[in-house]
């Protein structure tokens, strides 16, 4: 088990790959290959302030640190290199119901390269092909947040992910039956739904 003392070392020594195996550890999120450009660093950062949030700590001097450096590190593009990352972000920045110019500039981002059939490509392009794994990583991490489904279009992604489930392979259907089951787990908790 590691303490917030150790994660802090961690993170200031800057030993991210080690910090992101033992973060990624039994999470859902392990099973999400990133595209290898993306900033590992914010990456880390994310997942500590989500795992901050999980443990009841995120009052602690790392938190605020971990916050500094997401703000710091968008890009002018509103995202965090590609829509996966950015989720990841934003999932973070949501923690203690986060909100503010950078969370505002990240959903703008998301919902711009949103095509037109629903659904995201794994790369910063709209015009890139549509990529189901990286669309249901996006809606695991925010579909139940209020604000993200304000600002894109979650029926035509759900319509999406419904007509094409026989042929986007099995390894995006369960992501996607992932994403729908704790969007489901969510609306028993009380909060916002946003995935029928």
């Amino acid at each position: 088990m590691m303490t917030i003392r150790n994660l802090e070392r961690q993170w200031n020594a800057k030993r991210y790959p080690k910090l992101l195996a033992e973060l990624l550890e039994a999470r859902p999120e392990a099973g999400f290959e990133f595209e290898p450009h993306a900033s590992q660093a914010a990456r880390v950062a994310a997942l500590l302030l989500i795992r901050l949030e999980e443990l009841d700590q995120s009052h602690v001097p790392l938190a605020d640190t971990l916050l500094r450096t997401l703000v710091a590190m968008q890009d002018a593009d509103g995202g965090w290199g590609d829509p996966a990352v950015t989720a990841l972000c934003l999932r973070a920045l949501f923690c203690n119901h986060g909100a503010g110019v950078t969370i505002d500039r990240g959903l703008a981002y998301l919902a711009n390269l949103q095509q037109p059939g629903g659904i995201w490509p794994a790369a910063p392009f709209r015009r890139m092909p549509a990529d189901p794994l990286t669309s249901a990583f996006i809606l695991a991490q925010l579909g139940r947040q209020p604000r993200f489904e304000l600002a894109v279009r979650l029926d035509d992604a759900d319509e999406w992910f419904a007509q094409h489930r026989p042929s986007i392979g099995a390894e995006a259907v369960r992501a996607w039956d992932r994403a729908r089951a704790r969007c489901a787990a969510v609306a028993q908790s009380g909060e916002p739904a946003m995935l029928s």
